[in-house]
């Protein structure tokens, strides 16, 4: 029993630095909180919540352009109404044609 532990404390003491050496890396490239690994993860975050500021920041442009041109032109909000909220004048009558609706069988 005591020539095993010796020749454990042997080999470690051989071996010291390299072991030291293989801990660090394994400590900083996949354990520690701020790994290799860890980096990877937040990079691939860090794109998709560039992607979503980008497609936000594209609808904001379109909204605030239209709020824009609601607040300087009267007829947009005319248009705005009868497109979306399908008003019309008391003379007119509206067909809405969509293939958004299923088909009645």
């Amino acid at each position: 029993m005591a020539t095993r532990i010796r020749m454990v404390w042997n080999f470690l003491a051989h071996y010291k630095y390299l072991i030291t050496i293989v801990g660090g890396f394994l400590i900083i490239g996949v354990l520690d909180e701020n790994s290799f690994r860890q980096m990877m993860i937040y990079e691939m975050e860090i794109a998709e919540l560039e992607k979503e500021i980008a497609t936000y920041q594209a609808q904001y442009e379109a909204d605030n352009k239209l709020l824009r041109e609601l607040r300087h032109n009267p007829k947009t909000i005319e248009r705005i109404a009868r497109e979306r909220y399908f008003m019309k004048h008391d003379d007119e009558d509206i067909f809405v044609l969509s293939t958004d609706l299923p088909a009645a069988e």
